[in-house]
């Protein structure tokens, strides 16, 4: 739980609107689970009656909120494993273009330095 709450607040403090540098597997989806908790607890809420309203009216500036983080994560996590942020447009295809940023996503990231910077692997097992 707890980092799932310190990449969580990693994402949104630190990295908020940054599209360059490179994410770790493990930031990119600790960040997800966290959105994905948030977001199914605030859709359960929202089914619930007068009260859902407000649970709704949550929802959609949540969404709001973390569509930007989200896109730079995953822009960084691409530069991790060596791609552009440009292949993150590959979500516009259905179906298989999920499938193959998902496939991008779970790949480990490219050891030492590439064009995008520093090892995020190296600086943790410093």
């Amino acid at each position: 739980m707890e980092k799932i709450k310190f990449y969580f607040i990693k994402v949104l403090k630190e990295n908020f609107a940054n599209f360059s540098g490179r994410a770790r597997r493990e930031e990119y989806w600790y960040y997800s689970l966290a959105v994905f908790v948030i977001s199914a607890i605030l859709s359960v809420l929202s089914k619930a009656g007068i009260v859902g309203v407000i649970f709704s009216i949550l929802s959609f500036l949540f969404s709001l909120c973390i569509l930007i983080p989200g896109i730079a994560v995953s822009v960084r996590r691409l530069h991790d494993t060596g791609r552009s942020g440009w292949w993150l447009l590959l979500c516009l295809i259905p179906l298989i273009g999920h499938i193959v940023l998902l496939v991008f996503m779970v790949t480990e990231g490219q050891k030492g330095e590439n064009k995008w910077g520093d090892d995020p692997k190296k600086e943790v097992n410093a």
